[in-house]
């Protein structure tokens, strides 16, 4: 059952007891109705898998898919943070002077994507087009050998797969 308390707010930010202790005994209101909406939303809310959980069974598709490590399984954002550093690595290395070393890296990661073929794994359905755009690329990364062992992106491995 919940209780819904009616009657004036406390004039200070004392607890309840305080309230009912100035203001006599308070009247409680059962609201059936209410209880059991709330009750049904926690239900539907309960019965569904969070975003990170999608994102993990879509990452350990993907694994299945194009290889990488299996406990490999980010988050949407630590997807997008490891694609992120790629992004911001390969463009320093072109405005650095390292163009060739930087598009082997990008090849490297356009072929992989490519072997990971054009359809979803069933996992993956219900992420948006860029969430799945993310994760498939960070899994490539992870799957070239890109990632240390917290899953973040590491250059220096990238440098040396990609030939210098």
């Amino acid at each position: 059952m919940l209780y819904v308390v009616t009657g004036p707010p406390a004039a200070t930010k004392s607890s309840w007891k305080q309230a009912r202790a100035t203001q006599g005994p308070m009247r409680c209101t059962t609201i059936a109705l209410l209880a059991a909406c709330l009750l049904l939303t926690a239900t539907a809310v309960g019965c569904s898998k969070s975003d990170n959980n999608k994102a993990k069974d879509c990452a350990s598709a993907l694994t299945v898919r194009i290889g990488g490590d299996s406990t490999d399984t980010p988050t949407v954002s630590q997807a997008e943070e490891r694609v992120d550093a790629l992004d911001k690595t390969l463009a320093s290395m072109v405005r650095s002077g390292y163009e060739g070393v930087a598009k082997n890296a990008s090849d490297a990661v356009e072929a992989k994507t490519q072997t990971g073929g054009k359809t979803r794994p069933e996992a993956c359905e219900s992420l948006s087009e860029d969430d799945y755009r993310a994760l498939f690329t960070a899994k490539s990364i992870n799957s070239l050998g890109w990632t240390d062992k917290d899953g973040q992106f590491d250059k220096l491995k990238m440098v040396e797969a990609s030939g210098s």
